[in-house]
């Protein structure tokens, strides 16, 4: 078994829940990494974005958001949204906190995380694929706002994944195109 993207990262229906068992990636402390994805066909918005904590360390915050695209460099940009400071507990497993960011289909964006330090040193999870990207940015305190040059670009699919939800359609309740019907006739 491996990272699969659509399955244990990337965009994703539901949350996972199984070990990704793809490869180990230590350290994870005080760095901030970013997965380049597309959204999916849809009116869509990300409810959660999680990670897989790959062993048992010691408690810390960690925050998890989503950037845009810098075409030119083709990295991670602006941070388009961000959880609250979430604690990730002192076991394995996947870690994850609630969003709401409103997302549009066939966009690139990138899928990030941030764990604080922790005195034994917390190890994601990835699998190789020459096909992903994922960026890193080392000793970093947060998500950062934009995020400017990488460190280092892995061809991996690092176990980050945002769950989506499509967004229904209200009724417009607008009145402007009446009110411009009415001053097209002259009733105003």
């Amino acid at each position: 078994m491996a990272v699969v993207l659509g399955t244990s990262c990337g965009f994703v229906i539901a949350a996972p829940t199984d070990d990704p068992a793809g490869v180990t990636h230590s350290p994870e402390d005080t760095v901030a990494c970013a997965l380049k994805v597309t959204a999916p066909a849809g009116n869509n918005k990300i409810t959660e974005i999680g990670w897989y904590c790959d062993n048992a360390t010691e408690a810390a915050l960690f925050y998890v958001g989503l950037y845009s695209h810098d075409v030119a460099n083709d990295r991670p940009d602006v941070r388009l949204g961000v959880s609250s400071a979430t604690g990730k507990g002192t076991t394995a497993g996947w870690k994850k906190a609630t969003v709401d960011i409103t997302i549009v289909a066939g966009t690139i964006y990138w899928l990030g995380y941030f764990i604080g330090n922790t005195a034994t040193a917390t190890a994601g999870n990835y699998t190789t694929d020459a096909g992903a990207k994922t960026d890193i940015k080392t000793g970093q305190s947060a998500l950062p706002n934009p995020w400017s040059a990488s460190d280092a670009t892995y061809g991996r699919l690092f176990a980050v994944y945002a769950v989506y939800t499509a967004v229904t359609g209200g009724t417009c309740k607008s009145n402007i195109p009446i009110l411009l019907n009415q001053n097209l006739f002259g009733r105003i």
